[in-house]
């Protein structure tokens, strides 16, 4: 079974983080919650408690099998940090899964990577990664080698089915 990191902070769109976690988990996979720091607890759009069990500056993205990255606001307020897209950058130029739903693929446009990928989001951060130079398609789970993206909350059954494929090979 793989280990998941999922970088997180306030304000993620509570479904987009809980559906997911709870798939993998439930897959038998280790789901580790990544923040600015460990031992604190985030909160969801919509009031959610995510306890954060590694600090950033505490974790090397060696230690992780898969990454990923829920939507909401918490993707922005995490690209701000270059530890953060350090982090996401180890996984765009690995082999290493990476998921992202919504606003999570924002913080790859950071790291420098999306140009010639092929991604979907949400319809707002679209256009950024077009600009960016990505494709973009506007389908409920885009697969792209290792990376696999998605748009909105009606499309996590179809994040989850594509996550837990990719993540069973």
């Amino acid at each position: 079974m793989a280990k998941v990191a999922v970088i997180v902070t306030d304000l993620v769109e509570d479904a987009e983080f809980s559906d997911p976690v709870a798939a993998l988990q439930e897959a038998g996979h280790e789901v580790v919650t990544i923040g600015f720091e460990k031992g604190t607890t985030v909160k969801g759009k919509h009031g959610l408690a995510i306890p954060i069990d590694e600090g950033i500056a505490d974790v090397k993205p060696t230690d992780f099998d898969a990454l990923f990255i829920p939507g909401g606001f918490s993707p922005d307020q995490l690209r701000a940090d270059e530890r953060f897209v350090d982090f996401v950058r180890y996984y765009m130029l690995s082999d290493k899964i990476v998921g992202a739903i919504c606003h999570g693929p924002q913080i790859m446009i950071q790291t420098g990577l999306v140009k010639g990928r092929t991604l979907t989001a949400y319809k707002t951060v679209q256009p950024d990664l077009y600009y960016a130079g990505a494709t973009i398609k506007d389908e409920p789970v885009v697969i792209d080698g290792q990376l696999i993206t998605s748009r909105t909350p009606d499309d996590i059954p179809a994040l989850n089915e594509a996550l837990l494929k990719a993540l069973a090979k």
